[in-house]
């Protein structure tokens, strides 16, 4: 996916941009290549995109890599970025990732499920 849009959005607009997309997948039509999460409250989406957790982003998109050394690298508290890599994955903007080291064991990789996401707000 090369673009994630987070946005504000009211349940009509989801369910007419759901419709949308049907309509395009029946006509075998391309679907765009963009993913969007939408939050019906502009609140939520500054709870979740505090600063904190925009500078993540922006060190896993230059060096994706383990909690470990992701953590060193921002000089942050480990579980501190557990938590905010475990909010940013469940909105969809990072992607965790268990990958085999040879002879080592296993690693969860971190990396951001798009290249750059788009912010808009709406206040309704």
């Amino acid at each position: 996916m090369s673009v994630l849009i987070v946005k504000t959005a009211t349940e009509e607009e989801f369910f007419k941009r759901g419709r949308k997309l049907a309509a395009l997948a029946d006509q075998g039509s391309p679907l765009p290549e963009e993913c969007v999460v939408s939050f019906e409250d502009p609140s939520d989406v500054l709870k979740l995109l505090t600063v904190a957790r925009l500078a993540l982003f922006r060190a896993i998109k230059d060096n994706p890599g383990s909690i470990t050394s992701i953590s060193e690298r921002l000089h942050r508290d480990r579980s501190a970025v557990k938590r905010d890599v475990d909010e940013l994955e469940k909105a969809g903007l990072l992607t965790v990732e268990s990958k085999v080291l040879p002879g080592h064991g296993r690693m969860k990789e971190v990396s951001v499920a798009a290249q750059q996401f788009k912010l808009e707000a709406s206040i309704f």
